[in-house]
């Protein structure tokens, strides 16, 4: 197993015990992973061609698909709510 294969699995791997957490627990382990992403992406694509990577990046949609609304939100100039647990 190459060390971008391994390095992917390890990320969905921290990523599942990530969502297992309570919610207000997430926010630094999640943050992290999201931050980890692209270039574990990256070199997933330059060890593995771009239909592994493309098949890691609709992963990683798929798993951070709220924060990534949420950004997304926030760049079109929305003021998204926050759930009830993250809230101050």
């Amino acid at each position: 197993m190459s060390y971008s294969l391994f390095a992917a699995a390890a990320w969905v791997i921290l990523g599942t015990i990530t969502a297992l957490l309570p919610l207000r627990r997430q926010m630094w382990p999640g943050l992290t992973l999201l931050l980890l992403a692209p270039v574990i992406l990256v070199w997933l694509s330059v060890d593995h061609g771009l239909w592994i990577g493309a098949l890691g990046a609709a992963g990683f949609v798929s798993m951070f698909r709220n924060p990534l609304r949420y950004l997304w939100a926030r760049v079109r100039g929305r003021n998204p709510q926050l759930p009830p647990e993250l809230r101050r």
